[in-house]
């Protein structure tokens, strides 16, 4: 199988961007689309969120990273049913075809800044070699409202054209980056916690979801409000790269019986040769897993 094939199995033919769209993404960095879920599926997956902090607590989100006063959980799939259908949400599967071509998913985390935290540095969440080599797109979907008062993302339109500044060491592997010119330098913030100039911030009802080029200069804001603002951030990379969360390390047999071919080759969890002959040499020996 290969991604368009995958696609098309899902449902999508190609049209699913607008021009409008397309061009946003290409020009701003982002775009947002609004009315994807409806409040009753939001309201679901919202509760089903907080089923799974009060189950994980303080460790929530330690698959991948665990935020201090952002409560978060990661692997999602694994651990309910619920978030299924964002792995069909089909403006940023076709954003995600448009920016990477061949991909899988990345990282699938929820997050919920609490009153008076949830502010980040401004960074890009990805490196690169060159100025449209794009390593991650990246949806945030809203189970909430997304206001100026409980902690909007906050963004750069037009910076995903930049050199990527303050990439978390987790992503950055193998990348040095290329010395910058004095004018892009200039461009770069002294103090990455202070707002940017010409920065915007996203606010928008719950059931929205905001696509990113995960190369733009974005940044989480503080809550000043408390109002809750439960988000799952799903993330799709090129398929020559590595995920965030690797998905066949933690694959449940309720997760690859639900999925369909085409959403375990955009997850990358059918087995290969590699993983077959142990499987095989472990069942020899009476061993005993789901996929035996």
């Amino acid at each position: 199988m290969y991604t368009k094939q995958a696609l098309r199995e899902i449902g999508l033919d190609g049209s699913e961007l607008s021009d409008a769209q397309r061009k946003a993404l290409d020009e701003q960095g982002y775009f947002l689309v609004e009315g994807v879920y409806s409040k009753a599926e939001c309201r679901e997956m919202a509760d089903e969120f907080d089923r799974l902090t009060a189950i994980e607590r303080d460790q929530g989100g330690h698959e991948v990273h665990v935020e201090p006063g952002a409560p978060r959980v990661s692997n999602i799939f694994n651990k309910t049913a619920v978030y299924d259908r964002c792995l069909e949400c089909k403006p940023l599967l076709a954003a995600a075809a448009h920016l990477l071509g061949e991909f899988k998913i990345h990282g699938a985390n929820l997050r919920d800044p609490l009153k008076g935290q949830g502010h980040q540095d401004l960074h890009c969440d990805v490196p690169k070699y060159f100025p449209d080599d794009w390593w991650v797109a990246n949806g945030i979907l809203l189970f909430d409202d997304m206001t100026l008062e409980n902690g909007p993302t906050r963004l750069v339109p037009g910076s995903h054209l930049r050199p990527p500044i303050n990439i978390p060491y987790v992503n950055i592997g193998d990348w040095t980056p290329i010395p910058l010119t004095p004018e892009q330098q200039a461009l770069v913030p002294q103090d990455f916690a202070k707002p940017y100039p010409g920065e915007i911030h996203v606010t928008a009802p719950a059931g929205s979801v905001a696509i990113l080029n995960s190369s733009i200069w974005h940044a989480g804001t503080t809550n000043r409000s408390g109002a809750r603002r439960r988000v799952l951030h799903l993330t799709y990379t090129r398929r020559d790269l590595p995920q965030q969360l690797v998905q066949r390390d933690y694959l449940t047999q309720g997760l690859y019986e639900r999925l369909s071919p085409a959403h375990r080759f955009l997850m990358d969890v059918e087995p290969d040769a590699a993983m077959a002959a142990p499987r095989k040499s472990a069942q020899r020996e009476g061993a005993k897993g789901w996929w035996n």
